[in-house]
């Protein structure tokens, strides 16, 4: 589920936050930093749960309406359709799920049942559910499309859910995208008659990409000083100290796997830091940076200390 990209910017954010706070305990950041992107594992769990736990609750509620002594026909014969949608379905009888959450010990809903409630109702007054519900059709395919459109049209742009996730981990900002665009893309390739095709993923691709969060967050942060000696001389109109700091800290690691990575290519690392320059700093920053580094590379590559391994990776 964790990209390159994504590791990247959780080693560049662990390295700023070590900056900002005067620490210099290397184990201590690393094991944030860890535990940082451990827990996007747990933030998937609990987005992916909220389907579940919105059909449960209204099943339930469906049942206590029926039981009233003064129920409606309405409320005696219910319609079923939402409830039973076979995504909803898949979903709760889930292996990997089941026992993902189990040994996570994701209880959120549980423990906050009023953010249920608040988004089943949003549900329901939306066009899609009231569409969906009035609509002819029962297909699979139309319970799979109706659990995506819900997804990305209710669930993922609903602010109080959106203040909840930030209030329980401030670290999770930058990660809510990257998991809700992994559960649509989830939920979009379930298939029909295949009773366990749902799989919960794993964390890393690899035990080389767990390993690349260290080699980073440490290569970089213990050559600091030879790595900003790189780029100093590259800034002619430019006082070190007006260089913003997120800026120093991505020419660092770029530098940093230019020369200390000899299996990541020259151009990926280049359109990766550019990218994040983009998203993370200042609207100049990516120029700023992509001057630079095109220059320092040219001249590494001059005196033959850039070293990849592996075909195409120059």
């Amino acid at each position: 589920m964790v990209n390159r990209r994504h590791i990247r910017v959780k080693v560049m954010q662990s390295i700023y936050a070590m900056h900002q706070s005067g620490s210099d305990s290397l184990e201590k950041e690393e094991k944030f930093l860890y535990y940082s992107i451990d827990s996007i594992q747990d933030l998937y769990l609990i987005m992916l749960s909220s389907l579940i736990e919105i059909c449960k609750t209204e099943t339930v509620y469906l049942h206590k309406s029926s039981l009233k002594h003064l129920a409606t026909p309405e409320e005696r014969n219910p319609n079923e359709k939402f409830i039973k949608n076979k995504i909803f379905q898949i979903l709760s009888d889930n292996n990997s799920l089941s026992i993902a959450l189990e040994d996570r010990k994701i209880n959120n809903w549980s423990l906050n049942d009023d953010y249920i409630v608040l988004l089943l109702n949003e549900i329901k007054a939306s066009k899609l559910y009231l569409d969906y519900m009035q609509s002819g059709i029962n297909t699979f395919e139309e319970d799979r499309q109706f659990i995506v459109d819900l997804f990305m049209q209710v669930i993922v742009p609903n602010e109080k859910l959106y203040d909840y996730l930030e209030d329980d981990k401030l670290t999770w900002v930058d990660d809510i995208p990257l998991v809700n665009t992994h559960i649509i893309k989830q939920l979009k390739a379930i298939k029909a008659g295949e009773d366990d095709n749902f799989r919960v993923p794993k964390l890393y691709k690899d035990n080389e990409d767990r390993d690349y969060v260290k080699e980073l967050f440490r290569k970089t942060v213990l050559n600091e000083k030879d790595l900003a000696k790189e780029y100093l001389d590259k800034t002619p109109n430019w006082d070190s100290e007006r260089i913003a700091e997120i800026d120093t800290i991505i020419l660092k690691m770029a530098i940093c796997e230019f020369l200390k990575f000899p299996s990541i290519p020259v151009k990926v690392t280049l359109n990766e830091y550019l990218e994040i320059a983009k998203e993370y700093s200042t609207p100049k920053s990516s120029i700023f940076i992509n001057g630079i580094l095109d220059n320092l590379v040219k001249e590494l590559n001059t005196n033959n200390r850039i070293i990849k391994a592996g075909r195409g990776l120059m």
